[in-house]
């Protein structure tokens, strides 16, 4: 849950951490950053008993065109493991973490050589956000989340009551984080952390997440072994990572215990009602609107800074699918998630809400929209460029390499195609007299080359 990841009609998803479920998950491989694993979620079994008896998950679905990655053989140091445990516990005890707690907690822990398999072998998940929404909203995660929605309604409906979110869009949070608690992840947190904080990679970041692991164990909202999740250490039916747990989790049953590991998914549904309630949820707006865009429309107003009431956007002929003005909801930006051949949206507030839990485009838009299909709502109308593809890692770059090269910088060669490269693509179209909508595709890049 909040892996940050860019994305522009093309979704590279690198798993990291709350992502990983996902990523074997709900696209199998949406989601950003990574959540562990978890999940085939795209599959009806008892429609009946699929909510009612909880199973796990992990979003994203599972389809990808994997780019090139290379195994990497990971070799484990169980010596060099128990001296950094050893160093860790002596950290933890001066950030407050009881011996006790410690104990515990590292009681039959040691070095888990698959966490670092899985952590190197991340391919680099690419998917075109058409592919992405076609899973993320598929026929079968919109009837489950209809059959979700019905056998949880009455504690959905206090939860929008207290919270102000609306229960479709908890529903399809869910929905695309864990399948409805189908993939929930069964990797002992604990030692996926310590394994992930040992390896240094990124050691800073999971010892934060483990010295918050700790916490929650020492709060006793549950137990070592029962705190399990993927194997970068998010966790329960919404993929919480320790540090957004203890930032927005909620005992909503009233048991003293925040538990969104349990088959009950009551806490873990609030919680994540709570986490988007402070992140800026305002009940009754859209996340945003399909809309159609007129012949000889300045490409350069489709841009996230650049914020109109829906009337003045109507004025500039951006109206809803039916050719009416769209409701004046609040001020909203026009995004192109595949540039200008591909669906338009006007977004929201609430579209900003969504991102603090995914900041990936493609995930704001899956949840939004399957929120919306779970109500009844529509498919997206507008068609998309389906003969496109999406970039692997290395033409993303070399993409950033050559309008660098032509100068056009995207301020750094990274592969992720953010603000900066889209500025960029933009500044480079303009001089080419092509329509400038930022879109880094494919055919781009051969005209770069």
């Amino acid at each position: 849950m909040q892996w940050k990841i860019w994305t522009t009609g093309v979704l590279a998803i690198g798993l990291t951490m709350a992502d990983t479920a996902q990523a074997e998950g709900i696209w199998q491989s949406v989601r950003p950053l990574n959540r562990p694993d978890t999940a085939q979620p795209d599959t009806i079994r008892n429609p009946v008993s699929l909510i009612s008896v909880a199973a796990r998950p992990k979003l994203r679905p599972a389809t990808q065109a994997v780019t090139d990655t290379a195994k990497v053989e990971v070799v484990a140091s169980p010596a060099g493991f128990d001296r950094w445990v050893t160093g860790f516990k002596s950290r933890a005890r001066a950030q407050g973490i009881s011996a006790g707690t410690l104990d515990a907690a590292f009681r039959d822990v040691s070095y888990d050589a698959d966490v670092i398999r899985r952590d190197r072998n991340q391919s680099e998940f690419t998917k075109t956000i058409w592919d992405y929404l076609g899973s993320a909203a598929s026929a079968t995660r919109i009837a489950n989340g209809r059959i979700a929605l019905k056998n949880h309604n009455s504690t959905l409906t206090a939860i929008e009551k207290r919270y102000g979110v609306e229960k479709e869009v908890v529903v399809a949070v869910w929905g695309l984080e864990s399948a409805y608690g189908t993939f929930r992840g069964k990797n002992d947190v604990v030692t996926s952390l310590a394994t992930l904080s040992f390896d240094g990679r990124r050691g800073a970041f999971f010892e934060e997440q483990l010295i918050a692991a700790l916490k929650i164990l020492q709060n006793g909202d549950t137990s070592p072994r029962n705190m399990t999740g993927s194997w970068a250490g998010a966790m329960g039916h919404t993929q919480f990572i320790p540090t957004s747990y203890l930032s927005y989790a909620v005992d909503f049953d009233g048991d003293g215990r925040r538990d969104i590991w349990a088959d009950n998914p009551v806490d873990a549904l609030a919680s994540t009602a709570a986490y988007l309630k402070k992140s800026g949820w305002t009940k009754g707006q859209p996340w945003g609107v399909e809309v159609q865009i007129p012949k000889g429309f300045d490409y350069t107003l489709a841009d996230r800074k650049i914020k109109k009431s829906p009337g003045q956007w109507a004025r500039l002929g951006v109206v809803d699918m039916n050719g009416r003005a769209v409701p004046d909801h609040g001020r909203a930006s026009v995004l192109l998630p595949a540039g200008a051949q591909g669906a338009a949206f006007l977004i929201f507030d609430n579209f900003k809400a969504i991102e603090a839990y995914n900041s990936a485009d493609a995930y704001v838009i899956g949840v939004g929209h399957l929120s919306d299909r779970i109500r009844g709502g529509s498919e997206i109308r507008a068609s998309w460029p389906t003969d496109d593809r999406a970039l692997t890692r290395a033409e993303r770059e070399e993409m950033q390499r050559r309008l660098t090269g032509k100068g056009f910088s995207t301020q750094g060669i990274d592969g992720r195609i953010g603000p900066k490269t889209i500025d960029a693509v933009r500044s480079y179209q303009r001089a080419q007299g092509l329509v400038p909508d930022g879109y880094a595709s494919l055919t781009l890049l051969k005209r770069l080359r």
